[in-house]
Order: C-alpha cells, then structure tokens, then sequence
C-alpha cells in the first residue's frame, strides 16, 4: 500500500555571501579568485612594515594637514580671484556673489598615495568668461607672485598639459585650469559628468580628465585600500629602479595606477602582497602592444576622437598602450620608446625574479627596491649639460631641456635603425664646483643585442645636433642658457654622479651578478 503522505522538496538553500569577486572587474575574467593564506597574510604584515618603516612613503600627520591647510588657501584664492575678475567685467552685483570657483585634486593626492614632499595637483574649474591665456597665465599669475607664501613659481602654458607650479608655503603645487561652459560654477558640481567636455578646447579636456580619470580608477578596483597600498608600494619600486618618469618616455603616476589596478581587477581577493608578485608575474608576460585596459573603449555622441588602431593610423605606432577609463579614452603612455619599453621590461623581470625568490624565503621584501645601479650597467654614455646664469633661469631652461630628452631617444633610434639602443635617465645631477647653475642628466648607450652590425662605431653627431638646434628653439631663451652633449666612457664618468663623490674601483662581482636584470654591455663605440 503506497503511503498518503507528500514529498516535501527540502527549502533551497541560501546563496552564499557575496565576495569581491562576485562582480567582475575589467574587460576580462579574473585569472583567480583565490584567497590569501596564512603564509601571504604574513608576507603582507612585512611587506606593509617595510613600506612603513624603511621606505618612507607614508606623510606624517603633521604634513598631511599642512597639505590639507594649503588646499583651503589656494581654493580661497581663486574663488577670490573668479570675484575679482568679474567685478571689473562689469557683470551685475548678483553676478559678482555667484562668481565661483572649485578645485578638485588629482594624482596621486586624489588616488590616496601621496608621498611626503610630492607635489599636490590641483585642478581649478572656473566659469567660461574666465580663459586660460590671460586670466590664469597673467592675471592669476601676478597674484600668486606678489604672495610671501608663494615661491619658484613657474608657468608652462605651452606644456601638453598647461600647468603653473609653485610652492606654497614650501608645499609643492601643480596647478592646472578649465574653464567650462557655464556662466557659474555650481559647488556641487559633478567633475564625473560628461557634459562639462561639451564646447570646450582640447587642452581643457586634458586637464579636466586628469580628475575624472583619478575617480574611474578607483570605481573599477575590487578593493580600493588594497588597489592604494600596492600603487604606493610599485611607486617606490619604479622610482628606485629609474623607470618613473613619463616625461623622458618612462611611465608616470596615472600609468603606474593603471597598470596596478588592471591586476587588482585579475586577482580581486588578493592582498597587496600578492598583488605586488602578481603584477610582476602579469608584465613579465604581457605582449606588448596590446593595451592594457579597465574597461571598455566608450564611444560617445559628443564625437572626441578616442583611442582605436584600426582607425586612427598614429595609435598603431605606440609601444606601450594603456588606455585611460575615462571618456575620451586616450593612450596615456604614448612617450614610451622601443628603447623605455625594453628597459622597462627588464625591470619587470628583475622584480618577477626577486619576488619569486621572496615567496621561496630566499629574499625579503627590502631585496627588491634596491636602487637601479646606472653606472656600473653601460660601458658608454650620454651626457647632457645644462647650464644657466641663476637658479631661476636654470629652473625654466632645465624643465624645457628635460621635456626634450624623450625626443633624443627617438632620435638616436630613428638615425640608427634602433641599432644603438638608449636607457635614459630620470634623474638630475649637480656639479656644485661649477661656478654657473648647473645640471646633467645621463643616458645609457649600448647596441641592440643578438643582431650583427657592421663596424664597431655609431656616428650620432648629425643626431645630437639636431638635438640641440630643436632645444635651442626655447621661446624663453635668456643669455647664459645653454645645453652641452657630449659621450662619455664609463672609466670617465665625472665623480660627482657617485655616492659621496667617490668613483667606485670597479663593479664587484656581487654587484655584476645583482645587476642581471640588465642585458650585456656592449663592445661597440659611439661617436657623438
């Protein structure tokens, strides 16, 4: 006899809890969603302590409110200046009260990984009467001169992005400037909107999505404490080992943001430790040039041009693209040379290598941002001399000569066929026995490996002074400023490039071997 009763289907069970990876991130599925170990939570208690302790890249209180103090001051001062303006246009008394103008931080202060003594960038927003020619660059200029707390001050309107920095108070400022189609500013105003790119000229884009670019960054990482931890720790690492430069055709901060990010979005349950070894791992085997995107390219009905190879010719030419997230997506990475690129992948090896050797237990944390030995890495040289009658006109002429250098690199590639391979570097050298003011910069020269060259000398002359003739087109130009390029072996590098002055005897073997990251030096000369 079949029994009466009912089957019951038991009740269906709860889902789980949402975790970080419930929500995909990026373009593509992430490679793991894997939880950190007890083994990785401790080497990220390390990692974290040294970053702490030993690298320096956390502000203390006191600076980060002294930062905070000087944003309030500078914001007073535009709004001032916005009142000041539209009073002697002769707008109306109502006009005058509702004149106004925001600043908006981008950079590293908007993405939370400032460093003590990095610049603040600043954007300020103003109404569409207020331009950028003669307001900001005169006008606003003028003021910020005449102010005590103002110091250095120094206009670039014609940089790719047009920017006045100063310090204030000692606090160093990046200061940009958009005006926007409307007649007032609103303070809740909505820089994420895409209808302030609406009328607006090409430079006011850029600057505008300097912010709008900070905020998508962060809107597309699974963690975003994770996502700043592991940005101020590559920071550092790029900085030590000479590849943080987007100037001289290295990678600058939004890059850097991007690149982290994009590893974020592949491991979303990784903590920083993990993100730091993932991110070598990711870029040691990355194809280069396929872009490295947090999204899909937006296409919009305000018509911008965006990044895409198959339409745009010029786009087909980047070594390197990283595509920035917000609309107009543009490749922000487009000064990165076949030669920046090679140097830059070497870097990416030596870091996979140690951080292998980290996760072995065969090295701790501090192995992998030991400083990138330049002189003890080529067996030939360029150097740059810069020159001028004082500190102020060497400021201006070494910021125009720096913005330069890029262009020698490519140079040097087109005029050899990418033979003589270049290893520019970012960062600046004093010869303080010089009786005028006085900075060098210097590059690495050696031949493309593996390839067969005939002859064992590259003639670069022709290159070096179509270098100079393009640098001494400076509009600014004043007597005194001058630029000097010269080859230079490494047995008769100038003392004042090595610690304390002192030139090393030789490189020892230890260091030889800690340097492999770098391809051999070559045998080859160079005729500059």
């Amino acid at each position: 006899m079949e029994s009466s009763a009912t089957l019951i289907a038991p009740p269906p069970q709860p889902p789980p809890p949402p975790q970080a990876s419930a929500r995909q991130y990026g373009v593509t599925r992430p490679i793991s969603t894997s939880e950190p170990t007890e083994v990785d939570i401790q080497m990220n208690i390390e990692l974290e302590k040294f970053l702490i302790e030993e690298a320096g890249v956390y502000e203390s209180k006191e600076e980060a409110t002294k930062g905070e103090q000087v944003l309030q001051r500078i914001e007073q001062i535009v709004k001032d200046w916005v009142k000041q303006l539209t009073r002697s246009r002769g707008y109306t008394e109502q006009m005058v009260e509702d004149a106004n103008a925001l600043i908006f931080t981008f950079g590293s202060y908007r993405l939370r990984v400032h460093y003590p003594g990095d610049e603040i960038e600043i954007l300020c927003v103003g109404p569409s009467y207020i331009n950028r020619e003669e307001d900001f660059f005169f006008i606003l200029q003028n003021i910020l001169a005449e102010m005590e707390e103002v110091t250095e001050l120094q206009p670039l309107p014609d940089a790719h992005i047009p920017v006045m920095k100063f310090k204030f108070d000692g606090v160093p400022i990046d200061l940009l400037y958009a005006s926007i189609s409307l007649l007032v500013v609103p303070e809740d105003l909505d820089i994420s909107d895409a209808s302030l790119l609406y009328d607006v000229d090409e430079h006011t884009i850029r600057s505008l999505n300097c912010c709008r670019v900070a905020d998508q960054i962060l809107k597309l990482v699974p963690n975003v404490e994770h996502f700043c931890t592991t940005l101020r720790c590559l920071k550092f690492w790029a900085k030590r080992r000479g590849v943080y430069s987007n100037v001289i055709g290295f990678l600058g901060g939004v890059d850097w943001a991007i690149l982290v990010a994009r590893v974020c979005q592949l491991y979303p349950n990784a903590v920083p430790s993990m993100l730091v070894s993932r991110f070598f791992r990711v870029y040691t085997e990355w194809r280069w040039p396929n872009p490295v995107m947090l999204c899909a390219i937006e296409e919009d009905e305000l018509g911008f041009s965006v990044w895409d190879p198959r339409k745009n010719p010029h786009d087909r030419t980047h070594h390197m693209p990283i595509i920035t997230p917000a609309y107009p997506c543009m490749n922000s990475s487009d000064n990165v040379s076949q030669s920046t690129l090679r140097v830059m992948v070497e870097q990416f090896q030596y870091g996979n290598n140690i951080c292998e050797k980290v996760e072995l237990f065969k090295a701790e944390w501090c192995a992998l941002f030991e400083p990138y030995l330049l002189f003890e890495s080529y067996k030939n040289y360029l150097q740059v001399d810069i020159v001028a009658a004082d500190v102020d006109d060497l400021r201006a002429w070494k910021g125009w000569v720096e913005s330069h250098l890029n262009q020698l690199t490519l140079m040097i590639e087109r005029d050899t066929l990418g033979m003589l391979q270049c290893h520019p570097y970012p960062r600046e050298y004093v010869d303080t026995n010089k009786q005028c003011a006085h900075s060098a910069f210097f590059m690495g020269l050696q031949k493309k490996q593996g390839e067969k060259i005939q002859g064992q000398q590259f003639d670069i002359r022709g290159t070096v002074d179509e270098f100079r003739h393009s640098v001494n087109m400076y509009m600014f130009w004043k007597p005194g400023m001058e630029i000097y390029v010269s080859h230079v072996r490494r047995r008769l590098l100038p003392p004042y490039v090595f610690p304390d002055g002192c030139r090393p005897r030789r490189p020892s073997r230890h260091t030889a071997q800690h340097q492999a990251d770098n391809l051999p030096c070559d045998n080859g000369e160079v005729a500059p």
